[in-house]
């Protein structure tokens, strides 16, 4: 598919089916590869392992050197249009989007699916220490529900900033460390307590990273965008390996999104390190 094209045909009733599926209105099995254009039947790779009852999955939009913003922080847009799509289509498949509060306050977003048809998502924010103000877009437009996600020695602080706006603060003990350092395993079992089992974890770098640092996530979908930038700021940064055959390598796919590639990891399923 060519930068901006439109979907193939086949897609919008196909991603019709997508939705009857994720609102068990219809089964899994009914989704048929057979007969579909090639692009349709490789979305349907994408999307198909993200139709179960528990998941967490998260995605980073990159350059070719592995940046996702510059040094100034600006990131509209790393990647192409088909890539935007993507991410709404993520957002109408899972229960909740999470957020880090270094991504609201750089980008102040929404959260909401609107580029494609879908139910919106319940909006998380992950500020452990409430460092923001609670006047952040999705703070303040009830266009979806939103959580505030604290430690509980700092929720009196994010609901004080709140007032009455229609945000709700949840208090995770124990979700800051004596060093500062948050628990992701705290946040999916804080979200799953509340119904919330398939998670989106869409950014920024430093929240996707922890995720996948602690063992939280089922896929990781990578989109490398045709675009150099420099010294900017990174995506993912994970603990080092000693050598190449220490380092993890992934079940992986390959989706062509526009101009941008989608590298879609299965992180249950890695492959043994290589050894000579």
């Amino acid at each position: 598919m060519n930068a901006d094209a439109p979907p193939p045909p086949d897609w919008p009733a196909l991603w019709d089916e997508v939705l009857r599926v994720r609102a068990a209105t219809a089964s899994v099995s009914e989704l048929n590869a057979q007969g579909l254009s090639p692009g349709s039947a490789a979305l349907l790779s994408l999307y198909r392992p993200l139709l179960g009852s528990a998941w967490c999955v998260a995605q980073l939009g990159q350059s070719l050197d592995g940046c996702v913003a510059t040094h100034s922080g600006d990131s509209y847009f790393v990647t192409g249009g088909e890539s935007l799509l993507h991410l709404h289509r993520l957002r109408a498949l899972c229960d909740a989007v999470l957020v880090g509060a270094g991504t609201v306050m750089a980008d102040n977003p929404l959260l909401t699916t609107r580029r494609v048809p879908g139910p919106s998502p319940t909006r998380v924010v992950l500020d452990p220490a409430a460092r923001l103000d609670g006047r952040a877009r999705v703070f303040t437009e009830a266009q979806a529900t939103t959580l505030w996600l604290c430690d509980a020695r700092h929720a009196p602080a994010a609901r004080a900033a709140l007032a009455s706006g229609p945000a709700e603060v949840v208090a995770i003990e124990g979700l800051l460390d004596a060093g500062g350092a948050w628990h992701p395993e705290r946040v999916v079992a804080a979200l799953a307590a509340r119904g919330l089992q398939r998670l989106f974890v869409e950014g920024g770098g430093v929240t996707v990273s922890r995720f996948m640092a602690a063992g939280c996530l089922d896929r990781l979908h990578l989109v490398v965008a045709p675009v150099l930038i420099g010294a900017g700021r990174r995506g993912l940064q994970l603990p080092p390996w000693a050598t190449m055959a220490d380092c993890p390598r992934p079940l992986a796919q390959r989706v062509v999104l526009g101009d941008d590639t989608l590298w879609d990891l299965d992180l249950r399923a890695a492959q043994p390190p290589l050894r000579s």
